[in-house]
């Protein structure tokens, strides 16, 4: 029977703090392949967590640079797989910018297309506003950086609920 964990939300901002403007040896550095973002955001939801699914296709995992799943790296995966996991590893919601807690996920589009980019909420002030919500993230690494110093069309929130194990 699986049980619930909840998201070690200080974790997960320790471990943002720590490799925000650094990569841990124990990961691939994504920055030439299209963007560290989402591998950075995995890192940081992985540190608050300690679980991952292990789902051939559809899970949440990273073992090296050719066994990794697609929602490890990939924006619109990340989401998908957070939204959708009924199994083992992180679950969450997509949520408005004012219910953002440290640890959770922020994915901007810059286009109408798609969303293209995954940042880590690191600090949240009352109410949250883009002039008060900071996170981190790689590609263009930063840490407590304004939300509002991006120049985006749409964002969505996501909020990490917990995880589940064995």
């Amino acid at each position: 029977m699986m049980k619930t964990g909840a998201y070690r939300r200080d974790k997960a901002v320790a471990y943002a703090r720590e490799w925000a403007y650094g990569r841990n040896p124990a990961y691939y550095d994504f920055s030439e392949l299209g963007g560290d973002c989402t591998n950075f955001a995995s890192q940081v939801l992985y540190a608050g967590t300690g679980v991952m699914n292990y789902t051939q296709g559809t899970g949440w995992y990273y073992i090296d640079l050719n066994r990794r799943s697609p929602s490890w790296t990939g924006v619109p995966y990340f989401y998908d797989f957070l939204t959708a996991n009924r199994g083992v590893g992180p679950f969450a919601r997509r949520a408005e910018l004012s219910e953002v807690e440290l640890g959770d996920f922020i994915q901007l589009s810059f286009d109408e297309a798609r969303y293209g980019h995954t940042l880590a909420v690191v600090s949240v002030g009352q109410p949250a506003t883009p002039y008060n919500v900071l996170v981190a993230t790689h590609t263009f690494d930063a840490y407590n950086r304004p939300l509002s110093s991006y120049s985006f069309r749409e964002m969505r929130c996501i909020h990490i609920l917990g995880y589940r194990y064995y």
